[in-house]
């Protein structure tokens, strides 16, 4: 085996029972991790200096294919509706086969760390078959200082090995693709899929593990800062604005996807950000753009015209496009990763239903509630099939991510912020004045007027009206915004049909929140919007 790059004996793969006959390169930096990629086939060079590159069948995350360890020190933790199992003697047949495959591969190490606080970090090993994934997990995750990799001991390693092919029969996975993650032992095996982001995505759910027990919540937000320190928080699901919203020139950018609260206030899980750009512009978001002309970022199913440009308008490959760079790319992001207990909670939606406000109020138990719920909705024609709105609920605004029952991160958010008094708001960036198809999307004019007014505090002074279906609280009128949009059926110009959709989304929150209803109090049962229509 040769080596390539500063080492220690703390660094060496066989640590975790690696050996290769190839080359084994660690913690290479950017310019180093380009010439790999592009000698190897792996990338390209685009016209403004990115990384491009295509994931091939897999462009997205492959949950169906994500197993967890069920061994007898997490049996009793884990949320199994919403993790499946293997057995521990089905992931060490994994781990040896994965060892067996990678003895004579070329390998790349990249020691980073997970956890802006250095008292919660999570110092990460990351061991990859592709040279851009090297580059494209140094770009995601916090990198140490130099003089620090020489001491560097992993609590987590990641092994990323596309070219593996799993055998549903002998690993106990579904297909040849597999994400597995031992919780106990903190490893995580990756093959069959060429898609970067599982390896960030196995980061966060290690993480949301373990912090809880530390009482620290972990959450799928982004967050940002005012001058005057006041920290917000922005929770949603992909489409509702989570992105766009919290990259606010006026405010520090604190990152832009995973976070934890803990006893210092607001961290960082990550070093970097990990955009979508299907339609990306430098009009509509400069900041993302500019990332995209710069050598460093890494671009994943990107097309590029003859020139070498990247088309962001060009969904050939998916809709999914992506680039990933340094958080310091973005020029008004914070340094440390660090802020101050949030002031206010904002959780997003896209209601294609035409049925929400465009903010409400919520207090502790009904921000608990729709933090459970986790509800934003699918539009006609996103998907195949789709021919009307579809509610869609993913609880904790990331189910995917979370290994522990909902009930337990839900309980944290309450307790934090009732704690620390915290504001909580719900706003829709969804439709108005009709469903999806018939009305038009919220203006983004008012609702950054209405998001401004929640996190200045002036919002709080404004008059409220009860909303009827869904009981929380809604400004009658704000400064800036036409007073019109902020009652919702007064917008529709048939109001029994307003009723009627009101009611069928109401109808859907109830299923929906029926399996979590044993594991929550009566002020949060109190808060179901189902309950508040029955006292009308």
């Amino acid at each position: 085996m040769s080596e390539a790059g500063k080492r220690n004996p703390a660094c060496a793969i066989d640590a975790i029972g690696l050996k290769t006959t190839g080359t084994v390169r660690y913690n290479f930096g950017a310019a180093e991790l380009y010439e790999e990629a592009i000698r190897r086939g792996e990338a390209r060079l685009t016209a403004h200096g990115a990384l491009v590159a295509e994931t091939g069948q897999h462009t997205g995350r492959s949950p169906k294919d994500k197993f967890v360890v069920r061994d007898d020190s997490v049996a009793a933790h884990v949320w199994w509706d919403n993790n499946k199992a293997i057995t521990p003697a089905q992931f060490e047949t994994l781990l040896a086969d994965f060892r067996a495959h990678a003895a004579t591969l070329d390998l790349y190490v990249q020691d980073l760390v997970g956890g802006a606080d250095t008292e919660l970090q999570l110092k990460t090993r990351v061991v990859t078959e592709l040279a851009w994934h090297s580059l494209f997990i140094r770009n995601l995750l916090i990198r140490p200082e130099a003089a620090e990799l020489d001491s560097f001991v992993p609590g987590m390693t990641i092994i990323d090995l596309p070219s593996f092919r799993a055998d549903p029969a002998r690993h106990g996975s579904r297909t040849e693709t597999i994400i597995a993650v031992d919780l106990t032992r903190k490893i995580v095996l990756i093959g069959g899929t060429s898609y970067a982001g599982e390896m960030k995505k196995s980061v966060f759910t290690m993480l949301n593990y373990l912090l809880p027990a530390q009482g620290v919540m972990p959450m799928h937000c982004s967050a940002n800062e005012g001058p005057a320190g006041d920290t917000a928080i922005f929770f949603g699901l992909s489409g509702t604005g989570k992105t766009t919203l919290s990259a606010d020139p006026s405010r520090t950018l604190i990152g832009d996807d995973e976070h934890g609260w803990g006893a210092h206030g607001i961290f960082n899980f990550e070093g970097g950000c990990y955009a979508k750009t299907i339609r990306l512009s430098a009009e509509a978001e400069p900041e993302i753009f500019a990332t995209t002309q710069r050598f460093g970022t890494v671009l994943e199913n990107v097309v590029l015209d003859a020139g070498r440009v990247p088309d962001f308008d060009d969904g050939r490959m998916t809709e999914n496009t992506r680039c990933a760079y340094p958080l310091d790319f973005i020029p008004n992001a914070s340094r440390t990763g660090r802020a101050s207990h949030p002031r206010n909670v904002i959780m997003l939606t896209a209601d294609a239903f035409g049925v929400m406000p465009p903010i409400a109020r919520l207090t502790p138990a009904q921000a608990m509630y729709h933090f459970l719920s986790g509800y934003t909705a699918k539009v006609a024609g996103t998907e195949k099939g789709v021919t009307e709105p579809e509610a869609t609920f993913s609880t904790c605004f990331g189910a995917p991510f979370m290994p522990r029952h909902p009930s337990e991160y839900g309980n944290l958010l309450r307790d934090l912020i009732a704690r620390h008094k915290v504001d909580c708001w719900l706003v829709n960036t969804g439709w108005t004045g009709g469903a999806y198809g018939t009305g038009k999307r919220m203006p983004i004019k008012a609702t950054r007027a209405l998001l401004a007014a929640a996190l200045d505090g002036s919002l709080k002074s404004a008059t409220f009206r009860t909303d009827a279906n869904f009981g929380f609280e809604v400004p009658v009128s704000v400064p800036g915004v036409d007073s019109a949009i902020l009652d919702p059926r007064s917008t529709w110009a048939d109001k029994a049909a307003y009723d009627r959709q009101a009611a069928k989304l109401v109808g859907m929150f109830a299923v929906n929140f029926e399996k979590f209803e044993p594991h929550v109090d009566a002020s949060v049962l109190g808060a179901a919007p189902r309950l508040q229509q029955a006292a009308e």
